[in-house]
């Protein structure tokens, strides 16, 4: 069965996410490969503590939906992700406004916010832009990825799909660096990078209702009726942009991505694209696009959350210390001391305090916007 096989599913309402799921897998064989006893980590896009109407996270239905199809097959689904925003607490404040996490649990699932979860160091093959990539213990001890990504506008690369989500099992340092580069060229060839550490076994994207306009966080819902899934994302994303009206190669991820692996020709299975195509608003300018690349690089390291140490509640336990995936705290005279240089970004050390030692520490910039 070729692997650039991408299903098109028709489901114009929620309430039939599963059997869309269901069809979409059978078109592509996937359910000889997910096995008992498999631990299958899923993950949605979290973007933020927003509620599914919103349509800037995957739908809880469609969530629920893959989480008891992989129980039926007797395997392990583990619900996990990292939101956008760069703060302590807002993958598991996201994870519950979402729905997600409720959807996860009745649908049998173990939900795990890769925030605080663990990060460990991987050096890509013949990478475009990143030597060394820290990702998610979570998606590095899985056995099969299934990647959920919402199909929404996107204001650096037009369209955010299969490969974009993958940029959630990076840690929070990693995007805002990405994000400050401020090409969508560039941009996207760190995405490749990471998904090629980070490849899913399969990809289904949320298309039932997307978001147009100012995405992926400030668009409007559009209704578009389908569910799209590939065992290859870049396929996927390719058929993805047609849907939404867009040529393939305007979209940055799609074009890097043909100018590395050459020629990508989907081979489409179910509905026909052209026959339910809904042309998407695209986003509006954007000050990522619109200034200078060093003039955004400039301005991103004035805009800064970090976590720091209170050397008053520190009991100088050690937890910190330990479970920092960078290796970037140490103990200094009797408290914990974290480096700035080597920080991920990851507040695992925030999460876990027992003494609540550790708080956020806002630059000028950031207290003002």
């Amino acid at each position: 069965m070729s692997h650039n096989r991408v299903a098109l599913v028709r489901c114009v309402d929620y309430s039939a996410s599963k059997q869309a799921v269901w069809e979409a897998m059978d078109l592509l064989g996937c359910f000889d490969e997910i096995k008992a006893g498999m631990r299958i980590l899923i993950k949605p896009n979290v973007l933020a503590a927003r509620k599914p109407e919103d349509a800037a996270t995957t739908h809880p239905s469609l969530v629920r939906a893959v989480c008891e199809i992989v129980k039926e097959a007797g395997a392990h689904p583990v619900v996990g992700d990292c939101a956008g925003i760069t703060s302590a607490g807002a993958t598991a404040e996201a994870l519950e406004e979402s729905g997600i996490k409720q959807a996860a649990l009745e649908g049998g699932s173990e939900v795990v916010n890769f925030q605080t979860a663990g990060f460990s160091k991987v050096k890509p093959e013949n990478p475009l832009r990143l030597d060394e990539i820290y990702v998610s213990d979570s998606v590095l001890d899985a056995d099969y990825i299934i990647n959920l990504p919402k199909l929404k506008t996107h204001e650096l690369t037009t369209m955010t799909g299969a490969v974009k989500n993958i940029f959630g099992a990076v840690p929070l340092r990693i995007r805002k660096e990405a994000h400050m580069l401020a090409d969508p060229l560039i941009f996207s060839e760190v995405l490749l990078d990471i998904y090629n550490v980070v490849t899913p076994q399969l990809s289904l994207i949320d298309a039932v209702v997307g978001m147009e306009g100012d995405g992926p966080s400030r668009g409007k819902p559009i209704n578009v009726g389908a569910i799209l899934a590939s065992k290859d994302g870049i396929s996927l994303d390719m058929v993805a942009a047609q849907l939404m009206d867009l040529a393939p190669l305007s979209i940055p991820t799609n074009l890097v991505a043909t100018r590395v692996y050459g020629d990508i020709s989907p081979q489409i299975v179910g509905v026909n694209v052209d026959d339910i195509a809904v042309p998407f608003k695209k986003p509006g300018p954007s000050l990522l696009r619109m200034l200078p690349s060093r003039v955004v690089q400039k301005a991103g390291g004035f805009f800064t959350v970090r976590p720091e140490i209170d050397a008053n509640k520190c009991t100088a336990c050690g937890a910190c210390v330990l479970n920092c995936p960078a290796e970037a705290i140490h103990m200094d005279k009797g408290h914990a001391v974290i480096d700035d240089k080597k920080c991920i970004l990851c507040y695992c050390c925030r999460e876990l305090c027992p003494a609540a030692a550790v708080k956020s520490k806002k630059s000028l910039l950031a207290r003002l916007l």
